[in-house]
């Protein structure tokens, strides 16, 4: 069965003119003409077509793909196993180009004005915007998203850098205050839980007692937060959430 011009550049999707110059410089040269001199392609065009796109992709001049099609000791599995492992590194490549896209778009989302560079460097190892959809999608839309939304589109990569001194000063401290053996009850250690939800009123969302003791709970339910507070001392999220509990029931009293 053979194929005309058209039927062939419909299939590969290339023109017609591509085809033409490829036949012109002997790259394609159609295996039958039909009686009234046009081009018919049969099958092993077509194999021979899709080797020659498959090269084009990946950057080969035409010049260089004549001569690898054309090696008379060639052979066509050589062909596909080498544009298999040359699609594999561009494949890579382009997965790691498209990685980066997504941070950028997370970045504008958030509304942070930090280039991803900059936020890796405040953060760590740490993605900022690694839980971004998730927390839109559980917490999207209340006022409080709302809020932390509004006052992050206006931080700078000083600011997060001041917070993130912040956290890590509180971090010290707490650690201390375990080290002496407070309780979670106690006045330092209450008094560490209000300085925690004045931190989130500051910088985030205006947080009540109610809503920090919830917050608390996630602290020891959610993996994530209680990782995040244990490697600053192991067992620091369940001492902070008896911490909060009690600073928000000496506060309703």
């Amino acid at each position: 069965m053979s194929y005309s011009v058209g039927q062939v550049a419909g299939f590969a999707g290339v023109t017609v003119r591509t085809l033409h110059h490829y036949d012109d410089i002997g790259l394609l040269v159609p295996s039958e003409r039909s009686h009234a001199g046009h081009r018919r392609y049969g099958d092993a065009d077509l194999d021979r077509l899709q080797q020659i796109l498959f090269y084009r992709e990946l950057g080969f001049p035409l010049d260089e793909v004549a001569a690898l099609l054309d090696d008379p000791d060639a052979d066509p599995r050589a062909h596909l196993r080498r544009q298999h492992e040359l699609l594999t590194v561009r494949i890579e490549k382009l997965q790691k180009m498209a990685a980066a896209v997504e941070h950028a778009m997370e970045a504008r989302k958030m509304g942070i004005n930090l280039t991803p560079e900059e936020k890796f460097e405040v953060f760590g190892d740490k993605d900022p915007d690694q839980y971004a959809e998730e927390a839109e999608q559980r917490w999207g839309g209340t006022e409080a998203y709302a809020e932390t939304q509004r006052r992050a589109a206006g931080y700078t990569k000083e600011d997060w850098q001041r917070m993130q001194a912040e956290v890590a000063d509180w971090g010290a401290r707490y650690d201390a205050l375990m080290t002496a053996g407070e309780p979670p009850t106690g006045e330092r250690a209450t008094a560490m839980a209000e300085e925690h939800r004045q931190h989130i009123c500051t910088w985030f969302y205006d947080c009540p007692y109610d809503a920090h003791v919830g917050l608390a709970e996630m602290y020891i339910s959610d993996e994530r937060f209680k990782a995040f507070y244990d490697s600053m001392r192991p067992g620091l999220a369940e001492h902070l959430r008896d911490a909060i509990t009690a600073n928000a029931a000496r506060h309703a009293s």
